[in-house]
């Protein structure tokens, strides 16, 4: 039950001849996918805090209440999972945020801070069993207003910023903060007087953060009747940076932008123009993706290469932009997931959205992109990696094992040995040099990780010179009868879950014999450490 359109989806899979269960080729052998990897070279090396997380402004929409929950023990643990990271505060509804100084907060939050005023700002368990439990009561009344899109004023105060700060620096991640760029004079210009206010706000309480202004510009005029062009929003980040300037601890902080929706036609000017006037305000350019649209997005395209493809040319031509305006500046997916408008129900929060989040991680780094920001770690919809109840998602597990296995410099991955359409429809892979700081794996270690979209087993076959040496498996499978539609996951056969609140399973690879063909079930993927690799771009 809960689920009639997705299942309905997995019948006609079945019926019209596409095997959804797991299988073999059948009578014929399978044939073996080739993987050669360039070790000696490295193609890109992306920001240590490459997979970052965000969490959204709606979180504020009706009261600041449910800013109390980043004080959850639970939360704090698998946030400090995915550490070190970028903490992006922002989306749609920071452009309505006013900051009012002299506001008191919400009760709720008054009474969090009242019990834990004068302690370690760090302390576990900061949030009570049943403060707790009335807020994730309430949350089932009011997520359905957080994703509604309506746009008006809401009041952020001095608590919820301590709050978001909080949770950002005891979790291990370094906060970036979207101040609201709709706040216009009556010549269109951005007036910056509550931006200070906010800015003298952090600097007295000594907060090191970075910042953005505005989200999405391009839907400016949708969202809230006005236009703001190119120049005019590049002359905004100037002034934000010569603000940044009157303030000790702010004058050499980051700042990010535009967070530009995703180039589509006859929107160009506007990213070229904003880079032309404000890009050296900026420390890295920053737009969003999203591959569809979350109310009509179906199964079929969270499993389709051509959808996965999609994100290859509009990266690159955001990469051409930048490249040709402010040659040498990074650039940020500074906000994406798989479907935008919270996602797609029952299916932006199972195991088959890992098929579009991986593939994501992979080709991102490929193409040069220093970091991504997931959207979100917890908050309204179903793109999150933790949920309501504070349970770690297929999309948590899978950004987990990738923040302990894979490294920051990226190699090339060639595939052959079938044919070259088909391989890629049906396997994507990718490779980098393992995390040096995993004490599992010495230096010179490879982490490749593969997809399956396809029906059947594939075999794949690491060659020369890496293919006597010793891999370790993690084969991350659904979970439960739902299969790709579950909620858990398995790593090599056994089901991950936390040990308790603040206690992480020990998650380790399964050793492989020297030479082994890897078998890469249907619709699956999986994580391969090379560990004697002794690769010399590793080392």
């Amino acid at each position: 039950m809960g689920r009639p359109d997705v299942l309905l989806y997995v019948f006609i899979l079945s019926s019209c001849g596409v095997a959804y269960q797991w299988g073999r080729c059948g009578d014929r052998s399978c044939p073996t996918v080739h993987i050669s990897i360039d070790h000696q070279i490295s193609a890109v090396t992306v920001s240590e805090f490459f997979l970052s997380v965000a969490i959204d402004a709606s979180l504020l929409t009706k009261d600041e209440k449910y800013i109390t929950l980043l004080g959850s023990e639970k939360l704090q643990a698998l946030a400090k999972g995915l550490s070190p990271g970028y903490l992006r505060f922002g989306g749609t509804k920071g452009d309505f945020l006013v900051f009012d100084p002299k506001k008191e907060s919400s009760v709720t939050e008054d009474k969090q801070w009242q019990i834990h005023h004068g302690q370690d700002r760090c302390k576990k368990q900061l949030i009570p069993p049943d403060v707790e439990e009335y807020l994730q009561s309430c949350w089932v009344v009011d997520e359905p207003l957080m994703l509604k899109e309506y746009y008006e004023p809401m009041t952020i105060t001095r608590r919820t910023l301590d709050a978001l700060y909080d949770f950002a620096n005891c979790s291990g991640f370094h906060l970036i903060f979207g101040l609201n760029a709709l706040l216009r004079k009556t010549d269109l210009t951005w007036n910056s007087s509550n931006a200070e206010e906010l800015l003298n706000y952090c600097a007295s309480k000594q907060y090191s953060m970075s910042w953005e202004l505005g989200n999405e510009p391009n839907s400016f005029r949708h969202k809230a009747g006005i236009y703001i062009d190119g120049y005019q929003l590049g002359e905004d980040f100037l002034i934000l940076r010569k603000l940044l300037q009157n303030f000790k601890i702010y004058k050499d902080s980051q700042l990010f932008g535009p967070d530009i929706g995703q180039p589509r036609r006859g929107k160009e000017y506007l990213l070229e123009s904003f880079l032309e006037k404000g890009g050296k305000a900026l420390d890295a350019v920053t737009w969003h993706h999203y591959y569809e649209d979350g109310r009509k997005a179906v199964l079929e395209e969270f499993l389709s290469s051509e959808v996965l493809d999609t994100l290859i040319q509009k990266a690159r031509f955001v990469l051409k932009v930048v490249n040709e305006t402010v040659p040498g500046k990074k650039v940020w997916l500074g906000e994406t997931s798989s479907t935008f408008g919270g996602g797609t129900p029952h299916l932006s929060d199972t195991y088959a959205a890992g098929f579009m989040w991986l593939d994501k991680l992979g080709l991102s780094a490929r193409l040069g992109i220093d970091v991504v920001v997931r959207q979100v770690i917890f908050g309204a919809g179903t793109y999150h990696l933790v949920d309501s109840k504070f349970r770690p998602l297929p999309d948590y597990w899978l950004s987990y094992l990738y923040k302990k296995l894979v490294g920051t410099t990226v190699l090339t991955v060639n595939i052959s040995g079938m044919e070259k359409e088909k391989a890629k429809k049906t396997i994507r892979v990718y490779a980098h040099c393992t995390n040096r700081n995993n004490p599992d794996y010495p230096k010179g270690a490879i982490t490749m990780f593969a997809m399956n979209l396809s029906n059947k087993t594939e075999d794949i076959k690491v060659l020369e010179p890496l293919f006597n040496k010793t891999i370790d498996q993690y084969l991350l499978q659904p979970a439960g009868k739902e299969k790709l539609l579950s909620q858990t996951v398995q790593l090599n056969g056994q089901v991950i879950k936390m040990v308790d609140d603040r206690t992480f399973p020990a998650l380790k690879g399964k050793p492989l014999p020297p030479g082994t063909v890897l078998e890469l079930p249907a619709f699956s993927y999986a994580f391969y450490v090379i560990k004697d690799a002794k690769a010399a771009s590793c080392s």
